[in-house]
C-alpha cells in the first residue's frame, strides 16, 4: 500500500491524513468497534490540519455513503446471483447482510472520500 502514497485512493483506504498521510485521521482503527465508529482526532499531530471545516461538515458523507453503499450492493448481487446461483430471494438476503456487516466499514470510507474531496496531498506538510 506504501506504493500508492501520496494519492488520495491511499488516504481513502488507510484513513490517514489527506494532508500529510502520517497519520490516522480516527482515534479507533478498528470500525467493529462501535461506540467509537465515529471518534475522530479534532487535528493532524503532523500537520495540524483541521479535520472538521466546519459544523456537521461530515453530514456530506451521507451523499457518498449511499453511492458506497450501492456499490457494495451490486458487489454481493452479482456474487451471489451470478457466481454463486441464488436464486433472487437468497440474493436479496446477501445483499442485506451484506450492508449490515459492512455498516461501519461503508460509514468510514463514506468519510474518507468526502474529505478527499476537499484536501490534498502535499509533501513535507510535517513538522520540522
Amino acid at each position: 500500500m506504501s506504493l500508492l502514497k501520496g494519492t488520495k485512493i491511499y488516504s481513502i483506504f488507510t484513513g490517514t491524513c489527506p494532508v500529510c498521510q502520517e497519520e490516522s485521521m480516527y482515534e479507533e482503527k478498528n470500525p467493529y468497534k462501535l461506540h467509537r465508529v465515529f471518534k475522530m482526532h479534532e487535528r493532524c499531530s503532523n500537520c495540524e490540519t483541521k479535520y472538521k471545516i466546519e459544523p456537521s461538515f461530515f453530514y456530506g458523507a451521507m451523499y457518498v455513503s449511499y453511492a458506497v453503499g450501492i456499490a457494495f450492493s451490486v458487489a454481493a448481487f452479482i456474487i451471489s446471483y451470478i457466481f454463486l446461483n441464488a436464486s433472487l430471494l437468497t440474493s436479496f438476503f446477501a445483499i442485506v447482510g451484506t450492508l449490515i456487516i459492512f455498516m461501519p466499514v461503508i460509514m468510514r470510507l463514506s468519510r474518507n472520500i468526502w474529505i478527499n474531496l476537499f484536501f490534498s496531498y502535499k509533501k513535507n506538510t510535517g513538522q520540522v
